[in-house]
């Protein structure tokens, strides 16, 4: 496999000077296309700011992030936004869905964006939709669906257009068990076609299901391992818990 992302002593200072936070201390990191990987850490531990860094959201305040290998460290918000559409596909907690758009419709608003023409984007909507079970579900809004079933639209946007990277953000964080266990489903089944999955979570039983898990506290990474090894490291470390 090859790199797909590399970060080279990524620091982020917000305040600097003397009561400077360093989100991020210098960290290093490299994720090979189609790996599964959860980063996993607790309030405060810099988690949501890497995950912020990885989906071209922010910018370091010194270091350097290639992805597909571009360097997009020093990126304008508008090149940035470039590379967010055509590299990664986004799954947020909240969901984030248009309550007065049908599921179909929800898929579709990103493509239009990208200036997808309508006939290909119908075609792209409805395929991903299918993948995630909803395709009897198409005129359905948010307010006519559950939790789980709004979750799988919000995958189905994140996937129509065969982004390499999905970055999923708590993605399990609103749901109940039976929901959590179908969109963790889902995640491995898209890892399975060939994408790279970045998990972001506080739980270590859905970071488990990751092929490899990073472990962040104070800005650094302070443990990285692949799941056999994380079952074993995981067990002396199950004190982090909430977000």
């Amino acid at each position: 496999m090859s790199e797909l992302i590399t970060l080279s002593n990524i620091c982020k200072i917000y305040n600097p000077g003397e009561n400077e936070v360093r989100a991020l201390d210098g960290i290093n990191l490299t994720v090979d296309e189609n790996e599964f990987v959860a980063i996993i850490g607790q309030s405060g531990s810099g988690k949501s700011t890497l995950m912020n860094m990885l989906g071209c959201l922010d910018v370091p305040t010194s270091g350097t992030y290639m992805l597909h290998g571009q360097d997009v460290s020093n990126m304008s918000d508008d090149e940035l936004s470039d590379v967010r559409n055509k590299e990664i596909g986004f799954i947020f907690q909240g969901f984030n869905l248009i309550q007065n758009l049908t599921a179909l419709e929800n898929v579709e608003l990103p493509l239009i964006y990208r200036n997808v023409g309508r006939k290909e984007r119908i075609a792209l909507s409805l395929e991903a939709l299918r993948k995630v079970g909803l395709e009897k579900r198409l005129t359905h809004k948010p307010s006519e669906m559950s939790g789980g079933q709004q979750q799988r639209v919000a995958i189905a946007r994140a996937i129509a257009q065969a982004p390499p990277v999905i970055l999923a953000d708590e993605p399990t964080g609103n749901l109940d068990s039976v929901s959590t266990k179908e969109i963790m489903g889902i995640l491995r089944e898209l890892h399975e076609e060939g994408r790279t999955v970045i998990l972001i979570t506080h739980d270590n039983e859905i970071a488990a299901q990751a092929e490899r898990i990073i472990k962040i506290k104070d800005g650094k990474i302070f443990s990285d391992v692949m799941r056999d090894e994380g079952k074993q490291a995981g067990a002396e470390d199950n004190n982090i818990k909430g977000k």
